[in-house]
């Protein structure tokens, strides 16, 4: 026996009406950060009572479990929850991601390891909810506030940089490295777009990229020692800081990772000459063989480099790493006909051996870098 066909029941929305509106999102990017979570959730619940807030969580696959800890609190506290992203990292994009995933008045960028004082959140919100600023900054380096957690290397570094930016970008806070920061979700939709998706200073680079559109308050706060997890501060946040002032200095020409291609081309030019006189005195005196074999070890070499740090965010594993090694190389192989190409066309026309030369080397590096980013790494 048939059984009647049913008629299409018109879908109706599941609608969820809260308490009352969001005012307040807390985007916390996180990466390996499990037993900082639920502390940290803690502490906002104590310090943002009578304010309607949420917890995102933008996590880049911890290994520790940093999502499924989120999602644990999630389960039983609906102001929380976690993005769980696959295949791309990076503290900017993880902010970004976060920020545009709110639909509350004003958002807040927070580190989960407790290092920030989330007691100025309240004072924060209060000089938006005024109008007495378009984005408040927790700053370390106002009077009241201390960096004397920092180690003395990472002390160095922020200083440093603090005045490179303050320098060559006409930044004139007092912090603008700092990672903590609120501003109305509005004014920070307006200059997305422009946002470099690489690195971990997001704040200065909006700074740069609103022009001076912004009305800034720096609020001063005591930076705290770690007392979970490990530091994620490396050299590649010194090489990623240095392509954003590039990138910003010439406003978007010179993409961000180019600095870091660069750089590990000129360790690979280093590999492929000791290679050269490693093969020549300890094997065969046979050059071209030799030669053959420092420029597999500098290709090997450079791109192994660029998968750890220019392309960590889009790192490649497993089969896809001999098959990113495969396309780098013939990618290269390209590259350097066109180098040849180049030079000896210039060298032909004008006789100046070191413009010829270096016009071969930039167009080759730029060819491997463009046809890299797009075909191996594959980013925007």
């Amino acid at each position: 026996m048939s059984l009647p066909a049913l008629e299409a029941q018109p879908v109706q929305p599941v609608l969820h009406s809260a308490a009352s509106p969001i005012v307040l999102s807390v985007v916390i990017p996180t990466f390996n950060e499990a037993p900082n979570v639920r502390e940290l959730v803690s502490r906002l619940d104590a310090t943002l009572q009578g304010i309607a807030w949420e917890a995102i969580f933008v996590d880049d696959n911890s290994p520790d479990g940093t999502a499924a800890a989120a999602k644990a609190l999630a389960a039983g506290d609906d102001r929380v929850r976690c993005i769980r992203r696959l295949g791309r990292r990076g503290l900017a994009s993880a902010c970004i991601e976060g920020i545009m995933s709110s639909a509350a008045t004003y958002v807040v960028v927070i580190d989960a390891d407790l290092q920030h004082d989330e007691r100025i959140l309240p004072r924060m919100l209060s000089l938006l909810e005024s109008d007495s600023a378009d984005i408040v900054i927790g700053s370390r380096y106002v009077p009241g506030g201390s960096a004397d957690a920092f180690a003395a290397s990472r002390a160095s570094f922020s200083k440093l940089a603090n005045r490179i930016a303050q320098m060559l970008l006409g930044v004139s806070v007092s912090d603008p490295m700092s990672g903590f920061f609120m501003m109305r979700r509005d004014r920070f939709e307006q200059v997305a777009g422009e946002l470099s998706s690489i690195g971990f200073k997001i704040l200065l680079d909006i700074m740069v990229t609103a022009r001076g559109h912004l009305r800034v308050v720096e609020v001063p706060y005591e930076f705290r020692a770690r007392l979970f997890g490990e530091s994620k501060f490396d050299a590649q946040i010194g090489l990623e800081f240095l392509g954003l002032i590039l990138a910003k200095l010439t406003r978007g020409v010179v993409d961000p990772r180019f600095i870091s291609f660069a750089l590990v081309g000129t360790v690979g030019l280093a590999v492929h000459l000791l290679a050269l006189l490693a093969v020549l005195r300890l094997g065969t005196q046979n050059f071209p063989i030799a030669q053959s074999i420092a420029t597999l070890a500098a290709l090997a070499s450079n791109f192994l480099l660029n998968n750890m740090l220019t392309y960590r965010d889009r790192r490649l594993s497993g089969l896809n790493l001999l098959w990113g090694f495969f396309g780098f190389c013939a990618i290269g192989a390209v590259g350097a006909v066109s180098n040849v190409g180049i030079a000896s066309w210039l060298y032909s026309e004008h006789s100046v051996w070191w413009l010829a030369g270096a016009a071969g080397a930039l167009m080759g590096a730029l060819w491997n870098y463009s046809m890299s980013s797009q075909f191996v790494w594959r980013t925007r």
